[in-house]
């Protein structure tokens, strides 16, 4: 059984790599229920992400991946156009499944959800993952060539 019946994360997913899979997979075994939160482009810009696709092939990229990683898990994709999404107003939400690098956040949220009279969500936090040389993997040192969705070293 699951430690939590409903979940939630979030991220931009240009780039699926290692990271990414680590928080997916974290989310997926602590919930049957995960709320996978999709910034949108308008706050990806906003926020001053280079991104290399847009919202529509970063979703159809996320779709597929879950499907060959993570068979038969319930999910749903939500678009983010602020930070939260429906982590804020969803009621049956238990937990944010967060990285080290975004655990504020869950402060953030769980501040939000007192002011709308919400139980706060258990913050779980996912450890970086880091790249061959001890340094975090990201879409930025992907995208710039430094190293792979592994972390392997180009």
């Amino acid at each position: 059984m699951a430690e939590f019946s409903l979940v939630a994360m979030g991220g931009t997913f240009d780039i699926i790599h290692k990271g990414h899979l680590a928080l997916l997979d974290k989310a997926f075994s602590v919930s049957d229920n995960v709320i996978i939160g999709l910034v949108g482009d308008e706050l990806a810009i906003k926020k001053g992400k280079k991104l290399n696709h847009s919202y529509q092939q970063r979703l159809d990229t996320l779709k597929k991946t879950i499907a060959e990683k993570f068979q038969n898990k319930s999910y749903v994709i939500s678009k983010l156009d602020n930070d939260f999404g429906p982590a804020v107003l969803e009621k049956d939400m238990q937990a944010l499944v967060v990285s080290d690098e975004t655990g504020f956040q869950g402060d953030v949220l769980n501040k939000i959800r007192k002011e709308k009279n919400l139980t706060p969500v258990k913050i779980v936090i996912v450890p970086m993952i880091l790249a061959e040389d001890g340094k975090r993997i990201s879409s930025t040192r992907i995208r710039n060539s430094e190293i792979d969705t592994q972390g392997n070293l180009v």
